[in-house]
């Protein structure tokens, strides 16, 4: 199915793409650009992902998550009052 360029704005992008580039073929242009962005947003991380691999690391160095409740030591940092 073709793609047809309407927008003047998405054509001067373009033009001015293809003189940075020095390309000539809009189609192969879009093509790169499109495959690029596909790769670029496919190949990020989901948070929990993100997440995960922090939490490997930190175990891998002996520090794992024991459950305590650290308000105490937060309310100490920031200079307020323990209220348990």
């Amino acid at each position: 199915m073709p793609l047809y360029i309407r927008d003047d704005q998405v054509n001067d992008l373009a033009e001015t793409a293809l003189k940075i580039t020095g390309r000539t073929n809009k189609t192969e242009l879009v093509r790169d650009a499109l495959e690029a962005f596909i790769h670029v947003h496919s190949a990020k991380e989901s948070l929990s992902d993100k997440v995960a691999k922090i939490q490997a690391k930190a175990a891998e160095h002996g520090i794992v998550a024991d459950g305590a409740d650290d308000k105490s030591l937060m309310d100490d940092a920031w200079g307020e009052p323990d209220v348990h």
